[in-house]
């Protein structure tokens, strides 16, 4: 079977494909014919030795796919061959063949297609953990969704409509704001035509915002934490402008605001039965039309340098996804 690997640290550029052995499973284990990956930021970083975690040299990069079950270990009770799914793998998934526990697995609604299902799991649960678990997001509350147009942003917006917050998307151009306006944005913010305080400010009439979801880091942190209202909460999700800020914490005093953490995976393992649940709530929602996900590139898996350069230029709107199988 054919694998994207990475054999040394550095760009998407030194990522090679080469033939390698279908990979082995144990007894819990299942193994999935790929239909489709979807990247993920932390994708940009494993590549490059950057994230904390770090597999042996070498390996597939790509932590969440779409496929086919083609065989099942012994002690594997909840799929079977034939079946759709979708599921997480940490690294791995730009490989024709992937093999994954059971307990990573999600099945696929048949209406669903391989492209949305391979984009789903992580930005959705990682949203809907931020703002249900962490958050405790309510009907009514005011939530600020910066670097909106992203998949994780996209999804916050989806979801911070679905569960009866009003809506503030913010982004760096009109384009991007467009595509959150048609994920059921109520309010749009241009932080790169007026600063980010004094826009809240306007659209909050001074009140400012319950809840931050901030992928984006960098400067923009503190800039959304002054706009926080009385017992906000500000959800630090990453650093997709690529530097990790330093908070005033004289803020959270004066505001009586959370700076409250969010790594999804760390609660996937830790929690596996609230993640669980969490994932079947998700699926109702798309069965339920609330919640639909944004595929916005699908490369060839020849072309993944170009689909992990779509973010890394953050250039992507919605989700970035890579054809692996027919």
């Amino acid at each position: 079977m054919k694998a994207i690997l990475c054999k040394e640290y550095g760009p998407a550029e030194t990522l090679v494909i080469e033939d390698v052995p279908s990979p082995k499973m144990g007894d819990r284990g299942v193994k999935i014919r790929v239909k489709a990956a979807g990247l993920n930021f932390p994708d940009t970083l494993i590549i490059e030795g950057k994230y904390q975690l770090q597999p042996p040299m070498p390996f597939s990069p790509g932590g969440e796919l779409a496929g086919e079950v083609i065989e099942v270990g012994d002690k594997v009770t909840r799929c079977k061959p034939g079946d759709r799914v979708a599921a997480l793998t940490g690294f791995g998934a730009f490989a024709e063949e992937v093999v994954a526990p059971e307990s990573n697995l999600l099945p696929v609604p048949d209406n669903m297609p391989d492209e949305k299902a391979a984009g789903f799991m992580m930005v959705y649960g990682t949203s809907y953990y931020a703002l249900k678990q962490r958050a405790n997001l309510q009907p009514g509350e005011t939530l600020l969704v910066l670097g909106a147009s992203g998949g994780v942003g996209l999804a916050a917006v989806e979801l911070g409509k679905a569960m009866g917050a009003k809506v503030i998307a913010a982004a760096s151009s009109s384009e991007k704001l467009r595509i959150a306006k048609d994920a059921g944005a109520d309010e749009l913010i241009n932080y790169t035509d007026e600063p980010l305080k004094d826009a809240v400010k306007k659209l909050t009439k001074g009140k400012g915002v319950d809840v931050i979801y901030d992928p984006v880091g960098g400067d923009f942190t503190e800039q959304a934490l002054r706009t926080m209202a009385w017992n906000g909460r500000h959800l630090i999700i990453g650093f997709a402008a690529g530097d990790i800020p330093k908070v005033p914490a004289n803020l959270t005093l004066l505001k009586g605001c959370s700076v409250v953490g969010v790594f999804w995976g760390a609660f996937t393992r830790n929690e596996p039965e609230m993640s669980a649940q969490n994932m079947m709530e998700l699926l109702q929602m798309y069965s339920e039309g609330k919640i639909d996900p944004k595929v916005s590139e699908v490369f060839d898996f020849e072309q993944y340098a170009e689909a992990l350069g779509a973010l890394t230029g953050r250039r992507a709107t919605g989700r970035i996804v890579v054809r692996v199988g027919a």
